[in-house]
């Protein structure tokens, strides 16, 4: 094992932040002069646009949205929309508890690390201020590839930018977009976090997977002890 490719919501995220995206979307809705309730409707049945950059950055991705709901926003209030939708993505975007420590604890140990996200612009523009940022070595998003889990691409590209072979690879993540069938198609060794601690967290996963790998742990915490079993040590 020579890295670990990271998934990021429900994964490197906190998986209980998930719960308060409609609230935050509606908020954004409001200022768009829209109604809240089809707003956040439309933000969900554009789910694969968006990820995929379809529907360009926040500020024309907001524009797109409003108008599908028939708005027609201002200038001004769609500006004003941009800055709060990426103030509110930054909250659901917060670490995992643990994040900081894992991800410390596997590159102290010499291995290199990425991040693979189905992801729309929001974590895009976010993520160069990050906190989790500075302990990834690389990161694929799928708004920027234009593609998204479980297409083997978005993980031989995490591969490729470091310079490894596969077979040198972990993949973690929480199971959406059957990244655990992706990665593991793409020739990782695929990890499944079940999140055994956040019950409510599977009802905001997309397109959950339904491929079981031979190792899971129930919380992103317990990766170095699994990691450990392998002979990574302290």
């Amino acid at each position: 094992m020579k890295a670990v490719v990271f998934d990021f919501f429900g994964t490197l995220s906190d998986p209980s932040a998930e719960s308060g995206r409609e609230e935050l979307y509606r908020a954004t809705g409001q200022v768009l002069g829209v109604d809240p309730a089809k707003f956040w409707t439309e933000m969900s049945a554009s789910f694969a646009d968006r990820i995929t950059g379809r529907l360009g950055d926040t500020n024309a991705t907001l524009a797109e949205v409003a108008a599908r709901c028939g708005g027609s926003p201002s200038p001004e209030n769609l500006a004003e929309a941009v800055v709060l939708q990426l103030a509110n993505a930054a909250l659901v975007q917060r670490p995992h508890p643990k994040a900081y420590d894992v991800l410390s604890w596997v590159r102290a140990r010499g291995l290199r690390t990425a991040l693979v996200s189905d992801c729309s612009s929001e974590l895009v523009e976010l993520w160069p201020h990050h906190p989790l940022a500075p302990l990834l070595d690389e990161a694929v998003f799928s708004w920027e590839q234009g593609y998204r889990k479980p297409d083997a691409r978005m993980f031989t590209t995490a591969v490729d930018r470091l310079g490894l072979s596969r077979e040198d690879c972990w993949y973690v993540g929480d199971g959406g977009g059957r990244e655990i069938y992706g990665s593991a198609q793409a020739g990782l060794t695929p990890i499944l976090v079940t999140n055994a601690h956040y019950p409510g967290a599977a009802a905001f996963r997309d397109a959950p997977d339904n491929h079981l790998p031979t190792h899971h742990i129930p919380d992103l915490s317990a990766l170095p002890d699994l990691m450990s079993t392998f002979g990574v040590r302290s």
